[in-house]
């Protein structure tokens, strides 16, 4: 069920993200035309929201949105993002002294340090376990990924195929690799799969 709920927050915080964007490129424009009407003392324009509150909103919404992904993700990654985000919000929003933003540089310097010569790729992948019973399509349509499989094949069908065809013993461990992600057997009942554990990228 973990799963499934991981799955959902995931589509609903990647909606949410694309949502804020949206609100946030009508706001710069109704700004831009804001702009523009101001060149014409006689044309009577509505009184708007300042850059600063739109973007203070915009950054607070996004962060509250990482801080989502960070809760039922858990890995060092969603806390990178928000960590990100917090400084980047402080720098660009506040408007703070010169030494301040030099500091907020340097604190993302670190980070992208931190991230790119501590993590390693266990850090960065995300894992979910399936039922060998489960039909690849629907495994498709919940993680978003492209698993090429015939008809209404089964995940423990469909490695159980390709391990064949490439020559490997079918036991608990054996993996079958794709280009950003990967299918691993658990579990096996009297000779037949029958948990697999899906293993992608999170960058």
């Amino acid at each position: 069920m973990s799963k499934y709920l991981n799955a959902f927050l995931k589509q609903m915080t990647t909606a949410l993200e694309f949502v804020i964007s949206l609100i946030l490129t009508a706001g710069i424009i109704i700004l831009v035309g804001q702009l523009l009407l101001s060149f014409f003392p006689t044309a009577s324009s509505p009184q708007l929201p300042d850059y600063d509150s739109l973007m203070s909103t915009c950054f607070n919404l996004i962060i509250g949105v990482e801080m989502i992904r960070m809760l039922y993700q858990h890995t060092p990654h969603t806390v990178f993002e928000v960590l990100l985000f917090a400084i980047a919000r402080q720098m660009i929003v506040d408007h703070s002294s010169a030494w301040n933003n030099v500091i907020g540089v340097v604190a993302i310097a670190g980070l992208f340090a931190t991230r790119k010569f501590l993590f390693v790729a266990f850090d960065e992948s995300e894992r979910i376990i399936f039922r060998a019973s489960q039909k690849v399509r629907n495994v498709n349509r919940l993680t978003h990924i492209h698993i090429p499989h015939e008809n209404e094949e089964t995940l423990g069908a469909l490695l159980t195929r390709k391990l064949l065809e490439d020559g490997q013993e079918i036991a608990v461990g054996a993996c079958l690799y794709f280009s950003d992600f990967g299918l691993r057997i658990v579990k096996m009942t009297e000779d037949k799969i029958s948990t697999i554990e899906l293993i992608r990228s999170l960058q």
